[in-house]
């Protein structure tokens, strides 16, 4: 019978070292836990040359929904018939994202776009590797995992490959910005459009909406070395790096949109941050004004209660929990307020269906979700793209784990580009909103103008 063939590499408690001497390969990934940087991470995963790739943006002549068919015909064949192990996360299989274009696309909230950037990423993107490098930092073991599909000589040519990159010394070419970072939103067009939401919430249209504000910057030289500036600053367990060529996608999530495990549903949003102070007191003290904020824990409960409904279009009936509400959870630059949904899959339902059910999160919209996301093409002078999507894998038996594209940046025709948003209700205060942008981003804009 065929099996999985696993070849031990040598361990480092940093996986960088190791995606810096493959990231030359076609379309490399690397998902990140962030170690030795985040608590919260275990297994990075670093993959290169799939064996197929398809991609959807919006003025190709492919209708979405072909594009749909095709990804769920190729996501099923990898479900059943590539392989899998117990004691690893992934074996190989599909790794892409869908953007948050894509899901207004496909919900009909945005029209085709007439001309687009060659270089900029597209709508969505998936990749299917037989072959993948896992990095389990618990028991501090590195291994080479190849599907049975992948030939004995292809296997031997990735090993020899490897095993040569890694007794070269690593070339690091810099990382410059040439100007300063400016927004789409600055103080005086956010409270325009913080205005605005106020008059649709007192209208009745919504009850929260997720405004966000666009950073970009002129740059030169290697975005892998952005990545490698920013990871310390922004350690998050559901971190990424995609090399698509023409452009590449930097993302610090330490948020979980949907993971999938024998049925198994589970997403975490995340609403509620305040900053970390050097001071442990002071530290503590924002942690437990977080935590004891009404407002924010209503953003929180509103958002679980989108998502508790999301859930109920994949779902078996009544078996959606909420396991956690407003778990303080802490990170290198924030503290952020994080629950925890569940519920199983139904027979007849696919985890990729489910993806697509909860798509675009929740918590990066508003509520009610299709309104709230009229609202925000309407005000938004930016478009997300990448931002606010969903990097994703899906391996054997459909196990799968996704995260929600904060804290990212898309680095594109030599313009680096990052966004920050957060939730708008009733009784939000606009500066303290406007604040709350500056928080989440400022420090990773500063660690780039470091560099």
């Amino acid at each position: 019978m065929a099996s999985l063939r696993r070849i031990l590499l040598p361990y480092t408690c940093d996986s960088c070292a190791l995606f810096a001497k493959l990231k030359h390969l076609p379309f490399p990934v690397f998902l990140d836990s962030a170690a030795p940087f985040s608590d919260y991470g275990r297994f990075d995963i670093i993959c290169a040359q799939p064996e197929k790739v398809i991609s959807f943006k919006s003025n190709d002549y492919e209708n979405i929904d072909t594009f749909l068919f095709n990804s769920e015909q190729l996501l099923k064949t990898v479900s059943d018939t590539y392989l899998h192990a117990d004691d690893l996360p992934f074996c190989g299989g599909a790794i892409g994202y869908l953007s948050y274009n894509f899901g207004e696309l496909s919900l009909g909230k945005r029209e085709p776009a007439t001309t687009s950037t060659t270089a900029y990423p597209p709508e969505a993107h998936i990749g299917i590797y037989p072959w993948v490098i896992v990095v389990d930092h618990e028991r501090q073991r590195c291994e080479l995992v190849a599907q049975a599909s992948l030939s004995e000589q292809s296997l031997a040519e990735i090993e020899l490959l490897i095993l040569k990159e890694l007794g070269k010394p690593t070339e690091r070419l810099p990382f410059k910005l040439n100007g300063e970072f400016s927004s789409s939103l600055n103080a005086t067009k956010y409270q325009q459009a913080f205005k605005r939401i106020q008059d649709y919430i007192r209208a009745g249209d919504c009850y929260q909406i997720n405004l966000t504000r666009a950073f970009s910057a002129p740059y030169q030289g290697d975005s892998w070395q952005a990545y490698r500036g920013l990871r310390e600053t922004a350690a998050a367990p559901y971190s990424a790096y995609i090399d698509l060529g023409e452009s590449q996608i930097l993302s610090f999530s330490p948020e979980r949109l949907l993971s999938a495990n024998n049925g198994a549903l589970q997403t975490q949003p995340i609403k509620g941050t305040a900053a970390r102070d050097p001071d442990p007191d002071k530290d503590l003290a924002l942690a437990k004004a977080l935590q004891q904020s009404t407002k924010n824990r209503a953003e929180n409960v509103m958002i679980v209660d989108l998502l508790r409904n999301d859930f109920s279009k994949s779902c078996v009936a009544a078996s959606v929990k909420t396991e956690q509400l407003c778990e303080l959870q802490s990170f290198r630059t924030v503290h952020h307020l994080v629950s925890t949904v569940s519920g199983q899959l139904r027979p007849d339902c696919s985890p990729f269906n489910a993806l697509l059910n909860c798509f675009p999160g929740g918590s990066i919209t508003g509520a009610p979700k299709h309104r709230a996301m009229e609202i925000i093409r309407e005000i938004e002078p930016h478009q997300r793209g990448v931002y606010c999507g969903s990097i994703f894998y899906l391996g054997a038996g459909g196990k799968m784990d996704s995260n929600i594209t904060i804290r990212s940046f898309v680095c594109a025709d030599n313009t680096i580009t990052g966004w920050a948003g957060g939730g708008i209700v009733a009784d939000s205060n606009v500066d303290e909103e406007f604040v709350e942008t500056e928080t989440k981003i400022g420090k990773l804009l500063q660690a780039l103008a470091d560099l």
